[in-house]
């Protein structure tokens, strides 16, 4: 219960941090590279970052906390919370993507040839891949109780990598958003590059928080002996067995 009083606090400073990097890059783009439209133009583009930002790393971040910050709520209002997320940031994604294919397709330039793009195309094919088989796995029905063990561990992995990776191609984009605008100046401490440098370090403080607060063994969401009681009759029907009676 020690434990348990600092996970208000954690989860409150994930959203100030998480809050903090969809401002400072609607503030980058909006301020420093011109504003937004859907125009096939430079400001198109910038719909990309604020997308990507918002949907794939601070919304994906919410979705993995919401286990530990509803703890005692019924775990199949939680999953499907869980999924509405990722469905949310899955949508505000597709969206910057398009931005940012549709602005190449306008400037002439061509497509998937950055590291960042590779980085970015395959955190979003795997992020899409994950919330399929969640969806198959663990809200539909049609599972088995083995299966679903067998799935578990590997969906909480590739949930925190996916966190990881999602940061990790906005730092890339950071980097080639920087030297391709104000490469003569980046050097000389420009208030743009102070700012994007500043976005960089608060998305790695919004992964550390999220990766903490789900990692941590008392933030733990606590079991409930009804959901246990329903997961063992559940097990008993899909193996064949008759459930003995309470």
């Amino acid at each position: 219960m020690g434990g348990l009083r600092t996970l208000p606090w954690y989860v409150a400073g994930s959203q100030v941090v998480g809050l903090a990097c969809v401002v400072i890059t609607g503030v980058w783009m909006g301020h420093y590279r011109g504003g937004y439209a859907w125009d096939g133009s430079a400001q198109e583009f910038n719909v990309h970052p604020l997308c990507m930002v918002l949907g794939l790393v601070f919304l994906y971040g919410d979705a993995v906390l919401v286990y530990r910050v509803f703890r005692n709520e019924s775990k199949r209002s939680v999953k499907i919370l869980h999924a509405l997320l990722h469905m949310m940031a899955l949508v505000i994604s597709i969206v910057g993507l398009v931005a940012v294919f549709d602005f190449h397709s306008s400037s002439k330039i061509s497509h998937m040839y950055s590291l960042h793009s590779w980085c970015g195309m395959l955190t979003f094919v795997l992020f899409f891949l994950q919330w399929l088989l969640g969806l198959g796995f663990f809200l539909f029905p049609w599972a088995s109780a083995q299966l679903k063990s067998w799935y578990l561990p590997l969906h909480v992995f590739f949930g925190l990598l996916l966190l990881v990776m999602s940061v990790g191609s906005c730092l890339l984009g950071i980097t080639e958003k920087l030297l391709f605008n104000i490469m003569s100046t980046y050097s000389t401490f420009a208030p743009e590059g102070i700012l994007a440098n500043v976005l960089g370090l608060l998305l790695v403080c919004f992964g550390v928080l999220v990766g903490y607060v789900v990692t941590k063994e008392d933030f733990r969401r606590p079991p409930n002996p009804e959901e246990e009681a329903l997961s063992v009759h559940f097990k008993t029907l899909s193996e064949g067995e008759i459930p003995s009676s309470p």
